[in-house]
């Protein structure tokens, strides 16, 4: 399964510079989803992170993970036929265990890999990966609930 951009953008309310997820190339519904972010020197980030050793920050690798995420659980709803994920938004918890292993430039290819430790209700918990270039760079465990928009 493979979902670009212009789906996404039905999926999640995010918007550039803001939406984080280019792709997503796998998903499972209730199980897992692998997505990626291409990391470009045109990031509006990279102007004051760092203008001469641009970094993308971690903060930003989270977001996109629970980006990811969010489209997992939107379109397990969807799977489930729950009800109607459009009038549905994410918030987070909790980031629990964040690790940053290594920097992320410009040029990386991020791919964000989650997989659901737990779903109960309206709540999901994820344990979120991504890796450039098969190498883990970030870690972590995100706490979402969906709620009425």
């Amino acid at each position: 399964m493979s979902i670009d951009v212009v789906e996404i953008q039905k999926i999640l309310p995010h918007r550039f510079p803001f939406l984080l997820v280019d792709r997503i190339t796998d998903l499972v519904a209730g199980e897992s989803i692998e997505g990626f972010k291409n990391v470009t020197i045109g990031e509006h980030v990279f102007q004051g992170h760092f203008p001469d050793h641009p970094i993308y920050p971690g903060v930003m690798i989270i977001e996109g993970m629970a980006q990811a995420g969010g489209v997992l659980a939107f379109k397990s709803m969807d799977a489930d036929g729950q009800e109607d994920a459009s009038n549905k938004v994410v918030y987070f918890m909790s980031i629990d265990n964040a690790k940053f292993r290594s920097p992320v430039k410009p040029g990386d290819r991020l791919v964000y890999k989650l997989s659901v430790i737990k779903h109960k209700g309206n709540i999901w918990v994820l344990d979120g990966k991504a890796y450039v270039d098969d190498k883990l760079v970030c870690q972590a465990e995100l706490k979402a609930m969906i709620v009425d928009k």
